[in-house]
């Protein structure tokens, strides 16, 4: 008695030669290109595998696997690196990787040094919020990933100091505004903020010139000082 198969595992066994050429998830143009160049018409056959969503285009010349044929989950922090740069991620998305705001966030926020971008992706929205090439410089970590991949990721203190800066529009004047920012509006626990490194939020306030972050980090002193 013959078997029956469903064209997706049809697909998927035609796929397989190509699909183990891919040294990740997440490949560019070029590395397609080079996954393809047996073919007589490239260009046409990588149409054909996006119109079959065997592969997916994240923006021009960034691809990832599709549905079914990744070998593993694609990470959405590596692709906020390759989406727009030069950028790490920052800001809300970074505040709840590290474990500091209790909210989900949907979009991967980053900072850049260039233009404040927004990428809508059939992978979610990435967002890019533009500060100071001094700024920039200071208060990022590099994580690595399997496969000898890795991103690049704001410190908890970068990022919270990116936060305070963005909310431009509400007003922190005294600490009695910044406790009341922190645990209402961001409920952030105290637990976390002692766990910063108010040397490092120095550092951080000097690069913006930020009396708002000055005043994060006299109120995490006196946190601290209270108990210890």
């Amino acid at each position: 008695m013959l078997k029956t198969i469903s064209i997706q595992e049809l697909q998927q066994r035609m796929m397989d030669p190509i699909q183990n050429r891919f040294p990740q998830e997440t490949f560019d143009y070029q590395t397609l290109l080079d996954i393809l160049k047996d073919y007589s018409r490239p260009r046409n056959k990588i149409s054909d595998l996006i119109r079959k969503k065997i592969i997916v285009r994240i923006k021009k010349g960034l691809y990832v696997l599709g549905d079914g044929y990744a070998r593993r989950p694609y990470s959405k922090e590596l692709l906020a690196n390759l989406i727009y740069g030069p950028s790490y991620i920052s800001l809300d998305f970074a505040l709840q990787y590290h474990g500091i705001i209790p909210e989900r966030v949907e979009a991967v926020t980053s900072v850049t040094t260039g233009r404040s971008r927004r990428f809508s992706t059939p992978l979610g929205l990435f967002i890019y919020r533009t500060i100071p090439l001094s700024a920039f410089q200071l208060g990022m970590d590099r994580v690595d990933i399997e496969n000898d991949t890795s991103f690049l990721i704001a410190t908890p203190e970068k990022a919270m100091c990116d936060k305070i800066r963005e909310d431009r529009g509400i007003q922190l004047r005294s600490l009695k505004d910044m406790q009341y920012y922190l645990y209402e509006h961001l409920r952030i626990s105290e637990t976390s903020l002692i766990a910063m490194n108010p040397v490092n939020i120095k550092k951080i306030a000097d690069r913006y010139r930020s009396g708002k972050i000055r005043l994060l980090k006299k109120l995490i002193d006196r946190i601290t000082m209270r108990n210890s």
